[in-house]
């Protein structure tokens, strides 16, 4: 039986966006603007209040030289690592 009770009740994936651009040095401004979003877009993903589109996160995934699984965890991942 599969322990769910680390998974967010809205399923949201976790991120390491803001580790990865302090290690550029880069504020949420600069990320969203070599992405192509707004800074409040960059603020919601970082804060698990925003799920991004698969585009995108091909998109930051591929600007910091990482594979999508390298920057995002889906909750389900994160729950089989529970058991």
């Amino acid at each position: 039986m599969e322990n769910r009770h680390d998974v967010p009740a809205d399923g949201v994936m976790k991120n390491r966006i803001r580790v990865l651009r302090a290690e550029k040095g880069w504020t949420q401004a600069d990320l969203a603007e070599r992405v192509r979003v707004s800074r409040n877009s960059i603020n919601a993903i970082e804060n698990g209040r925003f799920d991004p589109s698969l585009p995108l996160a091909f998109r930051i995934a591929e600007l910091f030289e990482r594979t999508i699984e390298d920057v995002f965890v889906s909750p389900s991942r994160r729950s089989s690592k529970a058991i």
